[in-house]
């Protein structure tokens, strides 16, 4: 049994508040140097090269990528042979988005109440955690900053298996086309099919934490990935919704046994600030 003072999940969680603010990922700026490469629009070129100085800016000087810095998303990964002291988990967490907002000069965006007086909880707590138990003495975070433009694009829909593949679609593509210019494309596109009603939307959510263009491992559900990749940047959305042929950078499937009766499809949109920084205590 490996003892882990919570301070120490505190410390990390405030410095990934940070670094997934200001840095992104190598392989979202990689997939935007490649649909730079590959649009035609000047109009849509010109965006996509603002974007790509926009990201350097904030890698330079350490200041946020996007004015909107999120509700901080937490995905905790605890292993079965960890003891934590000094405190309790959830708690620890808040104090390290806390401080990781405060320190970090991050906007702060979460409100306590979310339908009557929605008062600013002041520090962008409380975070949202998923946890999950699994073999080992380590604990791994990833945190996961998600702003409202994309999140509130998203979409959940109770297909019917008898909707299949044709059904999938329609909604993803549905989905996307009303979405428009609102997540600020080129996006990246998350999808659940299976499970329950929360399953589904879990797991697209988290979908959007593979790398950008690394496919499903079945084979048929990277196909589908594929398709839908094209069909959603034939729409012509185009970055920032000013036309074009990169609506999207990728689209990432992840499934789950449903029930015999269901078909749950979740659809969640990530804008092309696609953040999210992991580390291993």
């Amino acid at each position: 049994m490996r003892e882990i003072n919570v301070e120490d999940i505190t410390r990390t969680v405030e410095k990934l508040c940070m670094e997934s603010n200001y840095y992104l990922p190598q392989d979202v700026k990689k997939a935007l140097e490649d649909a730079l490469d590959k649009e035609e629009s000047p109009l849509a070129r010109e965006i996509l090269g603002d974007i790509l100085k926009n990201q350097e800016i904030a890698r330079t000087n350490d200041v946020p990528i996007c004015q909107d810095t999120g509700l901080a998303v937490i995905f905790l990964e605890l292993g079965q042979e960890v003891r934590l002291v000094g405190g309790n988990l959830n708690t620890a967490i808040d104090e390290g988005i806390k401080r990781g907002y405060i320190n970090g000069y991050l906007r702060k965006s979460a409100v306590d109440d979310p339908f009557m007086v929605r008062k600013n909880t002041g520090d962008n707590t409380p975070a949202i955690i998923h946890t999950k138990i699994v073999p080992g003495d380590k604990v791994k975070l990833i945190l996961a900053p998600k702003g409202g433009g994309s999140e509130n694009m998203s979409a959940l829909g109770m297909l019917k298996p008898s909707d299949g593949v044709a059904g999938i679609k329609k909604f993803v593509l549905d989905t996307v086309e009303k979405a428009g210019s609102n997540p600020c494309p080129p996006i990246i596109v998350g999808i659940g099919i299976g499970g329950t009603i929360e399953k589904t939307t879990l797991i697209a959510k988290q979908s959007l934490l593979r790398k950008v263009g690394e496919h499903n491992p079945n084979p048929m559900i990277a196909r589908l990935e594929e398709e839908l990749l094209e069909e959603i940047n034939k729409l012509g959305i185009g970055p920032q919704g000013f036309g074009g042929r990169t609506t999207a950078l990728s689209v990432h499937i992840d499934t789950f046994p449903a029930h015999i009766a269901s078909m749950p499809v979740a659809v969640n949109i990530q804008c092309h600030v696609a953040r999210h920084q992991e580390a291993i205590i």
